[in-house]
């Protein structure tokens, strides 16, 4: 079946940006040069662009099943390489979203096929923090664990090569680990990341600590600190 309705949004679309902002893709066309790369879900509600407010070529994306980065993922690593050392981005965003499938997946150990193989690295996750969640309340677990998978994969970021190749040339590039709630459109920095690997590995307890604190596993705040990277 023919997607012509989608084509006919394009070239509505199209008309409407060059009679607003005569030159757009004039200009568009000429360069791209992004301060962020974003590393997201491929969950469909989660837009990057639309959901901070950036235009198409101000934001670098990569995406995949539960905004994973994993160190021998070389699709992962080769956009991270692109975007820091080719587009010079100066922010690097790992943002994962609540009520994610792929973390719901690895939470409750649902069988969906290939990408099993992939939601393994999320269940990595959940084992190292077993203790803490078990112990939490069962409303709270899927959104705890997206929250300690975005933080997890900051670390993972940060650890990476390219990360620690580019502060070791001297490149001011800050990591930062965001959440976003697809059932209120809002964005919550979960304090993890920064601009060297000893600081982000300094705030990385606190980061797993707080999400523990929030109402959801006050008794465990020894077991929380304690899985530190």
């Amino acid at each position: 079946m023919p997607l012509t309705h989608l084509l006919n949004h394009n070239r509505d679309w199209a008309a409407q940006m060059v009679r607003e902002r005569p030159g757009f893709f004039t200009g568009l066309s000429q360069q791209q040069n992004p301060r962020y790369m974003w590393i997201g879900c491929s969950d469909s509600r989660v837009p990057a662009n639309q959901i901070t407010g950036l235009e198409p070529g101000e934001v670098f994306v990569h995406r995949n099943v539960a905004n994973v980065m994993v160190h021998t993922d070389l699709n992962a690593l080769s956009t991270v390489q692109y975007a820091v050392d080719m587009l010079k981005v100066e922010h690097v965003i790992v943002c994962g979203h609540y009520g994610c499938g792929g973390v719901q997946a690895a939470l409750q150990n649902v069988r969906i096929g290939l990408a099993d193989n992939w939601i393994r690295h999320i269940q990595d996750v959940r084992d190292k923090h077993k203790a803490a969640l078990e112990a939490a309340p069962k409303q709270h677990q899927l959104d705890m664990l997206c929250e300690l998978n975005v933080i997890e994969q900051v670390m993972n970021v940060c650890h990476s090569t390219v990360l620690k190749d580019a502060w070791h040339r001297g490149h001011q590039i800050m990591v930062h680990g965001w959440i976003y709630g697809v059932h209120d459109g809002l964005l919550v920095d979960l304090k993890v990341g920064g601009s060297a690997l000893e600081q982000v590995e300094h705030l990385h307890a606190a980061a797993v600590e707080h999400v523990f604190k929030q109402n959801r596993a006050p008794a465990l705040k020894n077991i929380a600190a304690a899985a530190t990277y």
